[in-house]
Order: structure tokens, then sequence, then C-alpha cells
């Protein structure tokens, strides 16, 4: 700090503080400027969608954009509904995905508590490699895993999809990260009452654990429902197709009907909002789990 500065801060330190109030005032609303216009660029993709849903082929990609319509075509809806078996494709990607999220549940938390609470011989290096497992790419698993699921006789069942997708190697650190957050002494005054570990885990360990379930559930739901190439390697029959599939069959069938395939995007993006905003309140708490100690 130069000597003026000294001088001018013994001299008048309310005039400092005023010019550092200011600057921080400023940075604040830097911030918020940087805050809003990454927010409007994510955001106003989806609007646009929304409002091209509603339009007629030639008014979609006219400039100034016309956010609001002045006619909705909901028959842009009602085409994606009654030409396409579109039911049938949101029926096979819920029972796809609310099967795989409910399985991934049940054996990353089982497996994360056995890392975290269970003391076997080199726990700690197994979870190590176990972990690791995220590293390989897909791309590499994916012969291995067709070739397994070829010997089940699983290719072109949603089965295939399902039991591939239920196990997850973040899911299980996500929430040993959780479990090691919880106070050893729950666990040692359960097994003093009688419990055994099912027992700690089913009784307590698992009831305490809702914001990592909500955190896997929004990675695990969202993932399994927007997924198009694992469906697009196990999947022939167009009665199984998931929306993914059956928005790019749509694709190639009409020629880029862009109004009905906006209407499909709008209608196949709703039940990950909605997983999203049921579960967001557990969503930071389950992300941020073992993050800080101390």
């Amino acid at each position: 700090m130069d000597t003026a500065m000294k001088t001018t801060i013994h001299s008048d330190p309310g005039r400092v503080g005023k010019w550092l109030r200011r600057r921080s005032s400023w940075s604040q609303l830097l911030l918020y400027i940087i805050l809003i216009v990454v927010s409007l660029s994510m955001i106003i993709p989806f609007l646009w969608m929304l409002s091209a849903s509603f339009k007629s082929e030639g008014e979609i990609f006219g400039f100034p954009i016309q956010w609001i319509p002045e006619t909705f075509h909901w028959s842009n809806y009602a085409k994606v509904w009654t030409e396409l078996p579109f039911a049938t494709y949101y029926l096979n990607t819920v029972k796809i995905s609310v099967l795989t999220t409910l399985l991934q549940i049940v054996t990353c938390s089982m497996a994360a508590y056995a890392f975290a609470k269970v003391k076997f011989p080199e726990r700690d290096k197994l979870f190590f490699f176990y972990v690791a497992t995220m590293m390989i790419p897909y791309q590499v698993m994916m012969i291995p895993q067709f070739m397994l699921m070829k010997e089940l006789h699983l290719l072109n069942s949603h089965w295939a999809l399902i039991l591939l997708g239920a196990f997850n190697p973040f899911g299980v650190f996500l929430f040993r990260q959780f479990y090691m957050a919880l106070p050893e002494e729950l666990s040692e005054a359960a097994r003093i009452d009688g419990l055994g570990e099912f027992g700690i885990y089913a009784r307590i360990v698992l009831p305490l654990s809702r914001p990592a379930i909500a955190s896997l559930i929004i990675f695990t739901f969202m993932h399994s429902w927007n997924d198009f190439l694992a469906p697009l390697i196990y999947l022939n029959s167009d009665g199984l197709f998931t929306l993914q599939l059956g928005m790019q069959h749509f694709q190639s069938e009409h020629s880029t009907e862009y109004g009905p395939l906006m209407a499909a995007a709008v209608s196949a993006v709703i039940p990950t909002i909605i997983v999203y905003f049921l579960a967001q309140d557990h969503f930071v708490k389950g992300i941020t789990a073992g993050a800080v100690k101390g």
C-alpha cells in the first residue's frame, strides 16, 4: 500500500468505507448481470421450442422471432399424439426410467452402506477400484455389454436397459459421501439395541438419506429419460421404442416437420421438469454431502 493511500485511510476513513461499499456494489451488479445473461442463454432455447410447438412451418423460422404466435396451432400436438404411437413411447420411457431409478436407489444405497459403515478387509481399495470404473468410456463397455445381453436373451427387451442401468458407481459414491457424514454413534447405539447391519441400514440410515436419494433420482431419471444410444442399440421393435427413438423415427418419416417435432419435444421434457421441482429441496444437500467437514 503506497503512502498516499495510507494517508487517505488515516485522514478520512469514512470516505474509504464509502469507496469500498461502492466497489462491492459494482462487483455484485456485474455478478448479477453475468448470471442473468447465462440464465437467459439457457432458458431461451426452451422458450423458442415452446413457442415453435404452436406455430405453423412458415412461422417457425421467421425473423425477428415472434414469441407469441398470432394463431396457436394445437394441431401440432394432436398430430404427434394421433399419427404416432406416442403414448406407447411415453409409457415405455416411463417404465424404463422409473424401474432403473428405483433399482439404482436400492443397489447404490446398499453398496454405499457397506463401503461406509461396514468394516471388512481391503474395503477402501475395493471402493477405489469400483469408483474408478466411472473413468471407462461407455464406448469401451458397449460391445461386452451387448454380448452379455445377447447371451442372456435380452436383446430387443426393456430389461436389457433396466438391468444395465441398475448399477451406477456415481450413485454409490454419492451415497457413501452422505453416509460418511452421519455420526457413527447412531450405528453403535442401534447395534447395542440388537439391530443387525441390514436393520441399521433400512431403519436408521436410509430414512436419513433423503437428500442423497433426491439427488440420485434427478440424475438417474434424467439420464434414463433422455438416453438415445442405449435404446438404439438394444431395441428393434417400434412397440418397444422410447421417446427419443420415437422422435427420431417421426423425424425420418415426416421429413422434419418442425412444428410437431417441437410439440413432441415439449411433451417429452415435461416429466423431467416435474421430477426436478419435486426433488429440488433436497438436491443441493445431496450434492454437497460430505464436502465440508469440521
